[in-house]
């Protein structure tokens, strides 16, 4: 059986970007069903791609899984852009394209004439979409930067995750912020279509790390804002003054957790004493009901603690299922791959690479009528500059000239 059309199925996009932030948006928009042609130097490629050379990512087989992620699904085509022949194949490519998306920074935009108006006058229905580390305006606008540090240490999150009394702020993890930006990025680009669709008018586009680092932690700036304090939230949280015992985690026999995430508890604490074998606790009257808990916290949270501590997690996990309140395993990665929500769900799917094995790939957060995601395998570098060229109508000799000249792949 032939699998359905995404709901962005003739839509193409040309994609002049490097590393993750903006790229993840266009494997994002792969997988909803639009053609990206990802548009890399004929000699370098994208400079994540020699992210493995340099040892900063692991290989399977001879493939680079976070390249295959943050490129899923695009066409790759070969040129040089610095080269007056690559640029005007560029435009070409515009010319057939209804998004235009980058990440290069502003001034190197103007510099190789890809700014707003260059590409309009390419194309002047296509959507231009650009990624910034820190904005498209302000004395900053042309800095270059990276998810680790416009996301994560100059929108608070750092000093807001980063416990107290340790020596040195916590890193995030790799794409940490990357991944959740594409994500908004294909959001905008869907949006931006759909206003085109319906007014003709093309949108300017404008999407920075820093900004999805505030509105992440939201809550915190505003916060932050509204009481003039450095909302300095990561000072330790004292477990015996929790407002409500049922929104913490707890230690297993064997050393691992249960994170109980209960918001309106009472309905749920007859039952949850029962789950753990403490029907006294239901009856006891420190803890009758919320603002008894939140009085007795201390109390609440030392019984809570010795009762999960008696059984090992995957114990709690059979004992919990029939528990209608909120909670959730604390997994690690290799369980949350095998986890069978996950599978049942596709939110994992197994990519044939261009070798014939699988790689797991985690597919976009949303689904479309009930359809997972169904992911395919980044492109080779230039794997698809012959065939993108000869659908703009140049001939075989016309592309040999232009790899002679040095302008395509």
């Amino acid at each position: 059986m032939t699998a359905a059309p995404g709901p962005l199925a003739g839509v193409r996009v040309v994609e002049v970007a490097s590393h993750v932030f903006v790229p993840m948006a266009g494997a994002v928009l792969t997988e909803w069903g639009a053609e990206v042609l990802k548009v890399e130097h004929p000699e370098t490629g994208d400079p994540y791609r020699s992210l493995v050379t340099a040892g900063l990512h692991n290989v399977y087989r001879g493939v680079d899984p976070f390249f295959q992620s943050a490129n899923r699904g695009k066409r790759s085509v070969g040129l040089d852009l610095k080269h007056p022949d690559g640029r005007r194949l560029l435009g070409r490519l515009v010319e057939t394209a209804d998004v235009f998306v980058t990440n290069l920074r502003l001034s190197t935009l103007r510099r190789l004439r890809l700014d707003v108006d260059d590409v309009r006058r390419d194309n002047p229905a296509v959507i231009y979409v650009r990624g910034t580390a820190f904005g498209a305006r302000g004395p900053d606008a042309d800095r270059g930067g990276y998810d680790t540090g416009a996301y994560w240490a100059r929108s608070g999150m750092q000093h807001l995750l980063s416990p107290a009394g340790e020596p040195w702020p916590g890193p995030p993890r790799p794409a940490f912020g990357d991944v959740v930006g594409g994500l908004a990025v294909a959001g905008a680009v869907s949006t931006a279509l759909y206003r085109r669709e319906r007014t003709g008018e093309p949108s300017v586009v404008d999407a920075a790390l820093l900004a999805c680092g505030l509105w992440q932690v939201q809550p915190d700036v505003v916060n932050a804002g509204l009481a003039a304090t450095d909302g300095a939230t990561s000072a330790p949280r004292d477990r015996a003054s929790v407002w409500n015992p049922l929104m913490l985690p707890y230690r297993t026999a064997d050393g691992r957790f249960v994170a109980l995430m209960v918001l309106a508890p009472d309905p749920h604490w007859p039952r949850l004493c029962e789950v753990l074998g403490r029907q006294e606790l239901a009856e006891d009257p420190r803890f009758a009901d919320l603002a008894a808990r939140r009085t007795h916290a201390a109390e609440c949270v030392a019984a809570l603690d010795a009762a999960f501590a008696e059984r090992t997690l995957a114990e709690w996990t059979r004992a919990l299922a029939g528990f209608d309140g909120e909670w959730a395993p604390v997994q690690t990665p290799a369980e949350v791959h095998d986890d069978e929500q996950v599978r049942a769900n596709g939110f994992v799917a197994d990519v044939e690479m261009a070798g014939g094995f699988g790689l797991p790939m985690v597919t976009t957060p949303v689904q479309f009528d009930g359809r997972p995601g169904r992911p395919t395998r980044a492109p080779e570098h230039g794997e698809h500059t012959e065939a993108a060229l000869l659908e703009l109508g140049l001939t075989w000799a016309e592309i040999a000239e232009f790899k002679d000249r040095g302008a395509v792949q």
